[in-house]
């Protein structure tokens, strides 16, 4: 398959050990139920059917590349898998649903696909490794901080690495959630450094994320994975981290129930302020700067001659063109 995906062997797969609650000193902080997120899976699992029986193979099929794949699921059926070896739908299909598309976004006036583009997925394989790595990632999240901060987070991270992959990849289309999903990595990230205060073993969680970020990241080198998604969507979880995921400082919680006249800590810690705003300054500024250059129809390769590599280094086993 020719396209660009954000594609499910970029997963989070390591994440699966990490549990940042083994490192974190307890307070009374309240334990949220995860909703949101497996609302998150059921709709992506919904917009996939939905693609499918659009696309249509049986009818749509040109025979080029051979046969549909798993014909007992009527219209419901794949691809030919020279086509889409991800058991999956034709980048028409994807593209007619709202993939992205450089071109449409910036002359066909198509924003919205921006953001419609990571809950379509190329394929099953592509899905269900999205998926999962959401479901081991995002509840843990959810049950820690909320629905709201973890909904913004994932929708406003997949935003950015919508942005910053049209800005670099203007020659295919490209579809997933991948980019949301690192951006609940990078929040991940920023969280522990910004309530550093309040973890033990700080070196052994520190170290234990980065390497998954890196894993991760360093798959998003290999042809037909858009990294740029990856990257952007890192970049603007791990900023919202710092502004959304704040905890109180040990001992704060418990100093609430104390008498009147004893000293009661502050909340939160004056260097987590300085870090908020920071954020929220880089955030605005980062996001606005990409949506202008967007539309201007910037190519960003143009100014920074090897950035490719970071989506797709050549070998002597795969080329990257398009």
């Amino acid at each position: 398959m020719a396209d660009l995906e954000r594609a499910g062997t970029e997963k989070p797969r390591a994440n699966n050990n990490y549990n940042p609650n083994q490192y974190y000193v307890g307070t009374q902080e309240q334990q949220w139920i995860s909703w949101l997120i497996p609302m998150f899976v059921v709709a992506n699992i919904i917009v996939f059917i939905v693609a499918m029986f659009v696309n249509n193979c049986p009818r749509n099929n040109t025979g080029i590349y051979g046969k549909c794949v798993a014909k007992f699921l009527g219209r419901l059926s794949f691809q030919p898998l020279q086509e889409n070896p991800l058991f999956g739908p034709s980048s028409s299909t994807l593209e007619k649903l709202g993939a992205l598309e450089w071109f449409k976004v910036v002359h066909g006036h198509q924003g919205w696909r921006l953001v419609t583009c990571m809950w379509l997925h190329a394929g099953v394989i592509h899905l269900l490794a999205n998926m999962l790595s959401l479901i081991f990632i995002g509840i843990r999240l959810e049950q820690q901080f909320g629905f709201v901060r973890v909904g913004i987070i994932y929708l406003l991270s997949g935003l950015g690495g919508s942005i910053l992959s049209a800005l670099f990849i203007q020659s295919n289309i490209s579809v997933g959630a991948s980019g949301a999903l690192f951006g609940l990595l990078g929040a991940m990230l920023s969280e522990l450094l910004t309530n550093w205060s309040i973890y033990t073993n700080k070196a052994a969680a520190l170290l234990t994320l980065i390497v998954i970020i890196a894993i991760n990241l360093a798959v998003g080198i290999l042809p037909h994975v858009d990294n740029f998604a990856h990257i952007g969507g890192f970049l603007a979880g791990f900023l919202l981290g710092f502004i959304l995921l704040l905890r109180p400082q040990f001992g704060w919680m418990e100093s609430r129930n104390l008498p009147a006249d004893t000293h009661v800590k502050s909340k939160h810690k004056p260097y987590q302020y300085v870090l908020l705003l920071v954020a929220s300054a880089l955030l605005i500024a980062g996001l606005t700067a990409g949506l202008v250059l967007l539309f201007k129809g910037e190519n960003l390769n143009k100014h920074c001659s090897w950035c490719h590599y970071l989506s797709c280094v050549p070998t002597s086993r795969w080329k990257c063109g398009n």
